[in-house]
């Protein structure tokens, strides 16, 4: 019989899944457009706090609906965690079975590369790169994919290193099987358990660094509403509106904790000698 998750993992999987559900049904569970301006009802406070049901979160300086841009802010984190780990685990994959498999000068150069990408603070990398291209959510979403690639490369090379001698890969190799097939049908598999374990925490690296470039201005547009936006607009107004803030930190910390909390249960899942 197997066991349940301990209490805190499945609180974890509750805040995910909530997450996810949010993020499809955002149009219906938000009870207001969150564009949407009415100046009159400007920096009325959380219903706990001497506010109204109609804004339980309470609004912002323009009258938004503080719960609405919550909701539509998770679907922007969501979106870009994991299209951006979409991109960085498909091409950290490919490279690092490329260099661990072939070795060579095609393990010089993409180890090299990496080394010189990892020589460089990510997020003085990610300013550089926005600062060019501007803010976007297309923009945000490939740059980080492509910045980081790295952990899967690195990882994916030292699991090819280990299989490629094997006496399965070395039979598949007598009986005359190309490279390409032995990386799809023998080395692939047996590697996805590290690699799915990277991506669940690139995927709260990917939600922080999207809400701190939105912060700081270099991510979505000001119209999208996101978490690290919401951030930036509420520190202008920590004293007379400190929910601004509040609501979308709390919900990048539980996110980003939750995320951390299934991603090392998932490693001691998929990892035998952590299961005694």
């Amino acid at each position: 019989m197997r066991r349940l998750p301990p209490p805190a993992v499945l609180g974890a999987l509750g805040v995910l899944a909530l997450l996810a559900l949010v993020a499809v049904c955002a149009g219906v569970l938000a009870p207001y457009d969150p564009a949407a301006v009415s100046l009159g009802d400007r920096l009325i406070p959380p219903a706990l706090f001497g506010g109204t049901w109609r804004h339980p979160f309470g609004t912002d300086a323009l009258g938004q609906d503080v719960l609405s841009r919550v909701i539509y802010g998770g679907r922007i984190s969501l979106e870009v965690g994991l299209c951006a780990v979409a991109i960085s685990g498909t091409l950290g994959v490919l490279l690092g079975m490329v260099s661990g498999y072939l070795g060579g000068v095609w393990d010089d150069v993409i180890m090299r590369t990496a080394e010189i990408q990892l020589a460089f603070p990510s997020i003085l990398l990610y300013i550089s790169v926005m600062a060019v291209l501007g803010p976007g959510l297309g923009k945000i979403i490939v740059v980080i994919g492509v910045v980081s690639w790295v952990a899967y490369a690195r990882i994916e090379r030292g699991a090819v290193l280990a299989l490629k001698n094997q006496e399965f890969i070395e039979a598949a190799r007598a009986l005359g099987a190309p490279a390409l097939t032995i990386l799809r049908r023998h080395i692939l598999p047996n590697t996805l358990g590290p690699m799915i374990v990277v991506a669940s925490f690139t995927l709260a690296t990917a939600i922080v660094t999207e809400a701190s470039l939105s912060f700081l201005g270099l991510g979505v547009p000001p119209s999208v509403p996101s978490w690290g936006r919401m951030l930036a607009d509420g520190r202008d107004y920590l004293q007379q509106g400190w929910w601004m803030a509040t609501a979308p930190g709390v919900a990048i910390m539980l996110v980003v904790l939750s995320v951390n909390i299934a991603g090392d249960w998932l490693r001691d899942r998929l990892d035998p000698r952590l299961r005694a």
